[in-house]
């Protein structure tokens, strides 16, 4: 007999096949050193089935390996998860016995302006700071981080989603009426910009903070100023209440999303119903109510004038239960 639940805590995957499992790995921000590879080869090849597969939360999964190998199969991939995680300044104390826990699934990220022109910041360096702040952890939670309003990670599927904005800075003596800022702003954004005596203006009620009018200036009018951060709250998957997240902080700091990712697990763990195997995040809101939730993520944390907080109102939609 073995212990499913220990199994499961350290990231093995318990498989319909009997006495047989998966190896997961974790890839915080979806970012790998290639030398990795080779290991993860050697895994599905020794000890799998042969084949990788690419998860939805940017990680490896090899199947087919026997529950009987477990043990050796820590001991192979002990120096690989270790030299993950100390990127990201998290250090396993016995990597040699797999991973710690599993509850706190791998944070992921959109490739983000190391590579892609519209990201406004660095998503992998974010995504390993924050895996520095949650993990490792028994508690479920997902966070998914988004270089621009774009979302191409589908933040707004996370109990936590990050996306990255930055503030436009306009510089009217280089602006010579072209208007394609405008023009795009209008056709694919929030019209959030206009055209008056012979100078942009920006409405900041509508003004996403995406950058984009940064990229369509031909003179550079437009200049990247301050990066600040949307943090959505509440999105989620499911059987009988799935719901995308909302805003719930418009204009953090870096400081304000590490210092909310470290409190998250504070309120699960004080708040979660015990008799259920896992308790999404958002149904611990639903039940304790959201001003409970903001007074322990806030805790602690300073936030400037120009920082909102707001009260996500999208229940979901149900699917309802017979009486």
């Amino acid at each position: 007999m073995y212990d499913t639940k220990a199994i499961m805590r350290k990231a093995f995957r318990i498989s319909k096949v009997r006495n047989e499992s998966a190896i997961r790995i974790r890839v915080p921000g979806g970012h790998l050193d290639a030398a990795h590879l080779s290991v993860i080869r050697e895994l599905a090849e020794t000890f799998g089935n042969g084949t990788v597969h690419l998860t939805t939360r940017q990680g490896y999964e090899i199947p087919g390996v026997k529950l009987t190998d477990l043990g050796a199969i820590s001991r192979h991939m002990a120096e690989m998860i270790a030299d993950i995680e100390v990127a990201c300044g998290v250090v396993l104390e016995s990597p040699e016995d797999g991973y710690p826990a599993a509850g706190t699934r791998n944070v992921c990220a959109c490739i983000g302006n190391r590579v892609c022109r519209f990201a406004n910041f660095d998503t992998t360096a974010l995504a390993r700071k924050i895996e520095q702040a949650i993990y490792p952890n028994h508690t479920h939670l997902k966070v998914a981080i988004t270089g621009c309003p774009n979302d191409c990670i589908k933040a707004h599927l996370h109990d936590i989603g990050i996306v990255g904005t930055v503030v436009p800075e306009y510089d009217p003596s280089r602006c010579i009426g072209c208007e394609a800022c405008l023009d795009n702003c209008k056709k694919k954004i929030t019209n959030a910009l206009s055209f008056e005596d012979f100078a942009i203006t920006r409405d900041e009620d509508y003004c996403l903070r995406c950058g984009e009018c940064i990229l369509k200036c031909p003179t550079g009018a437009f200049s990247r100023g301050k990066k600040l951060y949307r943090i959505l709250l509440g999105g989620r998957t499911g059987k009988r209440n799935p719901r995308l997240a909302q805003t719930f902080v418009e204009n953090a700091t870096q400081d304000i999303v590490l210092g909310i990712c470290r409190n998250l697990h504070r309120f699960i763990a004080t708040y979660i119903d015990q008799s259920k195997a896992k308790e999404h995040m958002g149904y611990i809101i639903d039940r304790t109510g959201f001003d409970t939730f903001k007074s322990f993520v806030l805790e602690g944390l300073t936030l400037g004038p120009d920082v909102k907080v707001v009260q996500p109102t999208n229940p979901g939609y149900v699917y309802p239960r017979r009486p």
